[in-house]
């Protein structure tokens, strides 16, 4: 049986007004599947785009164009009251732990915020018995249940985060590089917290993260992103085993490896600043960095075609 289509955007913009009529190209004529039940990385450098894309998928920003189908239903098309009901099928986790709770709440107030707004409980009693379970779920003791974030560890914080997005048992969760924050011992923690909830409420995940030593453990497929454009799509150990564009082989090579018989002087690195996404480059967008480039790759954008077994926006990837 064909694997079941959760979300899908074509030719998504996303651009920000700047100063003297120019624009931030943010987002730029994206396609992206995500499926149902999968885990979906979405990888790049700081500033490419990966956050606005994530939470223009998911109506918190409205695009610029193009369009973004949930469930088979087309929710640019939609009205903010008609979007309402969507918007608890499709929740986010924060990348910051410490901004993204409001100290003034208790933590029973933190998850319980999304149950009141959608009358999911009938009374209070209810409410709380259901913030329980939820804490519960992500290891929080019943005991925390009336104290301040300020009483908690970043880890701890963030599995409150989690507790209030998986409260309306949504389909899809973007998870903006939840462990960045968190200290590397407490990073396993929560994303093997992740995994776990995933299978227990059949969860679909947009991972977006930098690390790509994290993806390897997370990622059921994976989109590379460079400025507000994707560069290739497929499946996670393929592309970690054979990436096809230069700018996931240059991601690849930069993986920090502790080992120091592993480690090798010859690699390859990715030179050059990133093109500022007011101006960028004509063609491919990555050509100003990439000791591949032709005239053509200066000149013609590449599209994100079917090669082997993904996609990939490359002239010469099969030469590559």
């Amino acid at each position: 049986m064909a694997e079941q289509i959760l979300l899908e955007a074509r030719g998504l913009v996303k651009e920000f007004p700047a100063k003297g009529r120019r624009k931030v190209h943010a987002v730029s004529d994206v396609d992206l599947t995500i499926r149902a039940g999968e885990t979906l990385a979405l990888v790049g450098e700081s500033g490419c785009g990966k956050s606005t894309l994530g939470r223009t998928l998911i109506g918190l920003i409205p695009p610029t164009a193009g369009t973004v189908t949930f469930q088979g239903v087309d929710l640019t098309a939609l009205s903010q009251r008609e979007l309402a009901p969507y918007r608890r099928q499709m929740q986010l986790i924060f990348q910051d732990p410490y901004a993204s709770l409001d100290p003034r709440m208790t933590v029973r107030d933190i998850v319980a915020e999304p149950l009141v707004t959608y009358g999911v409980c009938p009374d209070r009693a209810a409410t709380t018995q259901r913030v329980r379970e939820l804490l519960d779920a992500v290891g929080i003791p019943e005991e925390f249940l009336y104290r301040y974030p300020h009483q908690f560890s970043g880890g701890q914080r963030q599995r409150i985060g989690i507790a209030r997005a998986i409260a309306l048992r949504p389909r899809l969760i973007v998870c903006d590089e939840p462990v960045s924050a968190l200290d590397v011992s407490v990073q396993s923690q929560i994303l093997n917290l992740l995994k776990d909830l995933q299978e227990r409420f059949a969860l679909t995940y947009l991972f977006i993260s930098h690390d790509l030593s994290v993806v390897r453990f997370m990622a059921d497929r994976v989109a590379v992103m460079f400025l507000g454009r994707l560069c290739e799509i497929g499946g996670g150990a393929d592309v970690y085993a054979h990436p096809l564009h230069p700018y996931t082989r240059f991601l690849l090579e930069a993986i920090p490896r502790a080992d120091p018989r592993l480690r090798d002087d010859s690699r390859a690195i990715l030179q050059g600043e990133i093109p500022s996404p007011i101006d960028p480059p004509a063609g491919c967008r990555f050509h100003t960095r990439c000791p591949y480039a032709t005239d053509r790759c200066r000149t013609e954008t590449p599209a994100l075609r079917p090669l082997e077994d993904r996609l990939v926006a490359c002239h010469r990837a099969e030469e590559l």
